[in-house]
C-alpha cells in the first residue's frame, strides 16, 4: 500500500518544522524571491535604459556609493545580532535593537546632507549635491523597518518576506517607469527609490505577523548588541570598500557615461554571487548555529553536500552569463551599451574565487566570531582596492577588472584560515570548482574575444 501523501517525505519537507525541512523551503523561497527580484530589476533596467541616458545610471552609481558607505560606516550588526543571539526572540532585546536602528537612520540622513556639497565637488557632478539629501530619506525610512523582518529570517520563515519584497519592487518599478516617461531625467530613479522605501515599510508593518516595535533601551541588550556589533561595524566599513571600491575608483577615472555602461555589465554579471550571498546569509547562519560543523562529522558532511550543490548551481549560472555576455548585451540593449558585453564577461570570470569561498565566512558569524570575520573582510578590501588602483593605472578599465579577480585569489589563504578555525574548510570542494571554473571561464573569454578586445582598445585611464 502506498504511503499517504501527508506522511510522505515531500509532505514533511513542505510542511515539517525540522531544521532540514525549513532549510529546503527557505532555499526554494529565497531562490524564487531573488529570481523574481532580479527579473524585475532586469525589466526595469531594460525599460529605463530606453527612456534615460547612460549618464543617469552613472550618476545613480555614484549616489549609491555614498548611500552604501553611510550604511556600512554605521552598521552595528543589528540583523546578524538578532539571528545569532540567544535573546533573538526577546521583546526587550528586539525593541532595543529597533530603537538603535531608528536613531541610526535619522543620523545617516543628516550625514547625507553634510556630504552632499563636498561629494558634488569631488566628482565634479553638481547634481549629486541636490540628489543626495533627497535619496538620503530612504535611510530614515528603512530605520523604521520592524524587527519582525529579522525574526522571520531567524526562523527561516520566508514566505511573506518573499511576497513583500516582490510586491514592493513591482510598485517601485511602476513608479520609476512613469516618472522616467514624464521627467526623462535621473530624478525618476530618485523618486522611485524614496516611494519604494515607503511602500516596503508599509508592507512590512502591516503584513508581517508579530508585535509592533516600541522605543526601548535595555542596558543589557544594548551592551550585547554593541559588543557583538563592534566587529561587525568594522567589517562593514571595510565591506563598503569591498562592494563599492570599484565605483569609488572608476568614478574618478571614467566619464559618467562609461560608468553607467560599466554598471549595466556589473549588474548582469553579479547575479550568481548575489543569489549565493542571499542564500548563505539567510539559510546557513541558522544551520551553522543549530548544527556546528566542528561538533560532528555528520554535520560537516551535510554542510559539504549543501555547499557542493550550491556551488554547482552558481557556477552554471556564472559560466552561462560569461559565455553569452556579448550576445546578451546585443539582444537586450541598444548600441550605446555595447561595451557592457566585454565588461560582463571579465567580471564574471573575476568572480570565480569569490564563488569558491562563498559559504565560509557565514560560519564565523553563526559562531559569534565577528573578529575573524572582520580580518577576512579587511584582507579582501585592502587587496581589492590595491588591485583596482594598480590595474586601472596600468591598463585602464580592463586592468581594473582583472585586478579585482587577482585580489580575490590572493586573499584565499585568509579564507582557509577562517574556515579551518570553524571546521568548515573543504579542500576537495575548492579544488574541484577551481579547476572546472577556470576551464569554463577560459572558454567564455575565447568565445567573447572580440568584446574583450574592445575593452583593450578603451585603455584610457
Amino acid at each position: 500500500m502506498n504511503t499517504p501523501l501527508p506522511q510522505g517525505r515531500l509532505a514533511r519537507l513542505l510542511r515539517g518544522d525540522a531544521l532540514s525541512a525549513k532549510a529546503i523551503r527557505g532555499v526554494a523561497l529565497t531562490i524564487f524571491g531573488f529570481g523574481g527580484s532580479q527579473v524585475l530589476r532586469l525589466i526595469s533596467n531594460l525599460i529605463l535604459t530606453r527612456l534615460l541616458f547612460p549618464e543617469a545610471f552613472g550618476m545613480m552609481a555614484l549616489v549609491y556609493v555614498f548611500m552604501q558607505g553611510l550604511n556600512n560606516f554605521s552598521d552595528v550588526g543589528i540583523t546578524p545580532s538578532i539571528m545569532q543571539s540567544k535573546r533573538g526572540d526577546d521583546r526587550d532585546f528586539l525593541n532595543t535593537a529597533w530603537t538603535i536602528q531608528v536613531i541610526r537612520g535619522a543620523l545617516l540622513w543628516v550625514c547625507t546632507c553634510i556630504l552632499a556639497y563636498p561629494a558634488a565637488q569631488f566628482y565634479d557632478a553638481p547634481q549629486l549635491g541636490q540628489i543626495l539629501p533627497i535619496i538620503g530619506l530612504t535611510l530614515v525610512i528603512s530605520g523604521f523597518n520592524p524587527t519582525r523582518l529579522d525574526t522571520a529570517n531567524r526562523h527561516l520563515q520566508f514566505g511573506r518576506l518573499t511576497a513583500i519584497d516582490i510586491a514592493s519592487q513591482v510598485v517601485s518599478l511602476i513608479i520609476a517607469v512613469i516618472a522616467a516617461w514624464i521627467l526623462g531625467s535621473v530624478w525618476a530613479l530618485v523618486i522611485s527609490g524614496v516611494i519604494g522605501g515607503l511602500v516596503q515599510l508599509a508592507f512590512l508593518s502591516f503584513f508581517l505577523p508579530g508585535e509592533r516595535n516600541r522605543f526601548r533601551w535595555e542596558k543589557e541588550a544594548s551592551n550585547e548588541l554593541i559588543n557583538f556589533g563592534k566587529w561587525i561595524f568594522l567589517s562593514t566599513v571595510v565591506g563598503f570598500f569591498l562592494s563599492q571600491g570599484d565605483k569609488i575608483i572608476l568614478g574618478k577615472y571614467l566619464s559618467l557615461e562609461t560608468l553607467g555602461i560599466y554598471n549595466i555589465g556589473f549588474f548582469l554579471a553579479s547575479f550568481p554571487l548575489l543569489l549565493g550571498g542571499t542564500v548563505t546569509r539567510r539559510i546557513l547562519i541558522p544551520i551553522y548555529r543549530e548544527r556546528p560543523p566542528k561538533e560532528s562529522r555528520a554535520n560537516f558532511k551535510k554542510l559539504q553536500k549543501m555547499r557542493f550543490l550550491l556551488s554547482a548551481a552558481l557556477l552554471c549560472m556564472m559560466a552561462s552569463l560569461a559565455m553569452m555576455g556579448s550576445w546578451l548585451i546585443e539582444v537586450l540593449y541598444d548600441p550605446r551599451y555595447i561595451l557592457a558585453g566585454g565588461i560582463l564577461v571579465v567580471i564574471a570570470c573575476a568572480q570565480l574565487p569569490q564563488l569558491i569561498a562563498l559559504t565560509y565566512d557565514q560560519a564565523a558569524l553563526a559562531a559569534g566570531d565577528s573578529k575573524r570575520f572582520f580580518v577576512l573582510a579587511l584582507s579582501r578590501a585592502v587587496l581589492m582596492i590595491a588591485g583596482l588602483v594598480i590595474g586601472v593605472e596600468l591598463y585602464g578599465l580592463l586592468g581594473a577588472l582583472m585586478g579585482q579577480g587577482l585580489a580575490m585569489t590572493l586573499v584565499f589563504p585568509v579564507v582557509v584560515w577562517l574556515a579551518r578555525h570553524q571546521g568548515t574548510w573543504d579542500p576537495v570542494h575548492d579544488a574541484a570548482y577551481a579547476g572546472l571554473g577556470t576551464a569554463l571561464m577560459a572558454l567564455a573569454v575565447y568565445i567573447n574575444w572580440p568584446a574583450i578586445t574592445a575593452l583593450i582598445a578603451l585603455n584610457s585611464p
